[in-house]
């Protein structure tokens, strides 16, 4: 059991979330190296990729994973090791 008030556990449980990893679209990576570094990186299968690809390919950007702060910032640096753009987003609760 934590020794944090419940109210702390909560917030604390909240921003472990809190955070997004988002890439976004841009003219230079083929959308199969796209859907590859998904399938590759975060380990999703070929379906949910693709998903993620066409969202950002579509829509401009998709959140590709959330979590905690700096689970996400390795996301996002190694998304930019990858040749694509992302960013770090907080939802803001």
């Amino acid at each position: 059991m934590s020794s944090l008030p419940r109210q702390d556990q909560e917030l604390q449980a909240t921003s472990e979330r809190a955070w997004r990893a988002v890439v976004w679209d841009d003219p230079v990576n083929l959308m199969s190296y796209v859907t590859y570094v998904f399938e590759t990186h975060f380990g999703y299968p070929h379906e949910r990729a693709n998903a993620l690809m066409l969202q950002v390919h579509n829509e401009g950007r998709a959140v590709v994973n959330e979590g905690g702060r700096e689970p996400m910032e390795s996301d996002v640096a190694a998304m930019h090791s990858y040749g694509l753009w992302a960013t770090l987003e907080n939802d803001g609760e």
